[in-house]
């Protein structure tokens, strides 16, 4: 990373909604100038100074200037921090610039994005001279992928402790959830809807378990897309929506695990069906929010997730773990969990090479304590 930067983090898009939840977060728990030095920054500053003062910041809270078209103003703001949390999506619209001065400079940066297509080019073209540089680029350290490809990790974690292996098959199972849309998460899926009509191999790309792992296609996958009874689990199983990016992110984390798992490794994603149980995100579809809008912190607070895993070894011997959170997904608790990721990597991570990382691969058991101890996360062995 960066070592001689002013600042630990500086979070980009502060004055968007899920920007703003993360600044708020930082100046509630870690305040300003103390233990982690960090700034707002976007590209108006009479913006971020609204937004400073609506969240309670200290007005002596640093703000930065920069658009994302311009490369100047980037390069500036990406020399001055050692993390940029960029919350400025849709990212294959805003995201490239930004990545691309951070691979060069050897800042770390950390975003939310849940665009496999994205990624997939951000691997491509930036892997080599991130690892050259010393930059950290982490994908998806949010509820997309964070409490999943964490999930899958503490999982297998339980199975070697309890089995004395890693197994080759884990579940994920969404028990049940409640929480809203954004305004930037809706766009997000836009611009990626817009990318396929574009070009047909985006489809395909989104299709491909392995779409994140070039030169590696490993096992058949379970169909996760067909309602069917689990007998693991003794329920009716039915698809989940996040299952297509957050299933990638798992097989990339093994990847880069040095397929710790196993080449072979098989992971899918689904809904418990209990009926009545809330288990889908509000404000979809037509008449959804605007970019810049969320869920209020009423939902936000009043919102939750519960996922189980199981982990089977090739005997049938089983574990079982959860992991839960106590605010909404998207941003409740994403914006907690994006805070927590990014001072985990600058401050406990500092062996970790340069490279296009996912979350759970890169800080493994230190990011679960630090978000079990600070960001409402529990991670839990059932059986």
């Amino acid at each position: 990373m960066n070592p001689n930067a002013e600042f630990d983090i500086i979070v980009y898009g502060a004055s968007g909604y899920t920007g703003r939840l993360v600044a708020e977060y930082l100046a509630q728990r870690y305040g300003v100038g103390g233990e982690i030095k960090w700034a707002m920054a976007g590209r108006s500053a009479a913006k971020l100074a609204q937004v400073r003062d609506e969240i309670g910041a200290p007005p002596e809270t640093p703000l930065v200037v920069a658009d994302a078209d311009d490369p100047a103003e980037l390069d500036a703001m990406v020399r001055r921090a050692k993390a940029i949390i960029t919350t400025v999506g849709p990212y294959q619209l805003y995201g490239n610039g930004l990545v691309a001065a951070c691979a060069r400079i050897g800042t770390d940066c950390l975003d939310l994005t849940g665009e496999p297509n994205w990624m997939r080019a951000v691997i491509d073209a930036h892997s080599e001279t991130a690892r050259a540089s010393g930059a950290r680029i982490v994908h998806s350290c949010g509820f997309d992928s964070i409490p999943f490809e964490l999930g899958v990790w503490f999982c297998e974690e339980t199975a070697k402790a309890k089995l004395g292996g890693y197994v080759p098959r884990v579940k994920g199972r969404l028990r049940a959830m409640r929480g809203g849309l954004s305004g930037g998460t809706a766009a997000s899926g836009a611009a990626t809807m817009a990318a396929i009509q574009k070009d047909p191999a985006v489809g395909m790309l989104l299709m491909n378990p392995f779409a994140l792992t070039p030169g590696f296609q490993g096992a058949d996958q379970p169909d996760g897309n067909t309602v069917h009874r689990d007998e693991d689990l003794g329920a009716d199983v039915g698809p989940f929506m996040m299952a297509m990016i957050n299933t990638k992110n798992v097989h990339r984390a093994n990847a880069l695990l040095g397929h710790r798992w196993g080449e072979a490794f098989q992971y899918d994603e689904m809904s418990i069906v209990v009926p009545g149980a809330p288990t889908e995100f509000t404000g979809m579809g037509p008449g959804g929010p605007k970019p810049g809008e969320g869920p209020s912190k009423e939902e936000r607070d009043a919102g939750f997730y519960d996922i189980l895993f199981v982990g089977i070894a090739e005997d049938g011997r089983k574990v079982r773990v959860a992991v839960k959170g106590d605010r909404d997904p998207g941003y409740g608790s994403t914006s907690k969990m994006l805070a927590e990721a990014a001072i985990c990597l600058v401050k406990d991570c500092a062996s970790v090479p340069g490279g296009v990382w996912t979350p759970g691969a890169a800080m493994q058991g230190k990011l679960v304590d630090r978000l079990q101890a600070n960001a409402g996360l529990t991670f839990t062995v059932e059986g």
